[in-house]
């Protein structure tokens, strides 16, 4: 009876699913962390594989709707929402945002420390690029710092908010040689 390559259940049909970029031959239960391989005789779509993940099947996936069953093919189709839509994008310089706004205020890394009650080599790897900040950093340093650490969330970006979503153009925005 063949084994499952992820957890090692012997079960007497197998599912080729892609996890992480390798094909593997997985149990009912460990097809959900992935993605099912189709055979292109299968399906109509032209793609090897599926863009629907198997989270469809009777497990612990409360906020999963179960409509992963299509194939992907229909014209109208949406992809399904996952938790990394509703988080923001941490911004690419936000060790210059860091930086700049402490200095405008006078502080030092030692000093920003204390007052986040961090420590000072967070900091500095913050400043230098070389870690991120988790959520509970972010939140300490856009309050004391009072910045904006997300993509597109600068001081700068405040000129672009308007109220109304969809009314501003190209044109609006693009200043003409004449």
């Amino acid at each position: 009876m063949p084994q499952c390559e992820m957890c090692g259940a012997e079960e007497a049909s197998l599912t080729t699913t892609k996890v992480e970029g390798a094909e593997l031959e997985l149990c009912s239960s460990c097809t959900d962390f992935g993605t099912e391989v189709r055979d292109e005789s299968t399906g109509s779509g032209g793609g090897k594989y599926s863009t629907s993940s198997s989270t469809g099947k009777s497990s612990s996936s409360s906020g999963s709707s179960g409509s992963s069953s299509g194939s992907g093919s229909s014209g109208g189709s949406t992809r399904p929402r996952d938790m990394f839509d509703d988080m923001d994008e941490i911004a690419t310089d936000y060790d210059e945002r860091i930086r700049e706004a402490r200095e405008s205020r006078g502080l030092s890394q030692e000093e920003l420390a204390d007052q986040l009650n961090e420590k000072a080599s967070l900091i500095r790897k913050l400043e230098r690029g070389d870690t991120l900040p988790t959520d509970e950093v972010q939140r300490k340093l856009e309050r004391a710092l009072d910045i904006s650490l997300v993509e597109g969330q600068s001081s700068d970006d405040a000129d672009w908010e308007t109220s109304d979503a969809g009314t501003m153009t190209l044109g609006d925005v693009v200043k003409r040689k004449e």
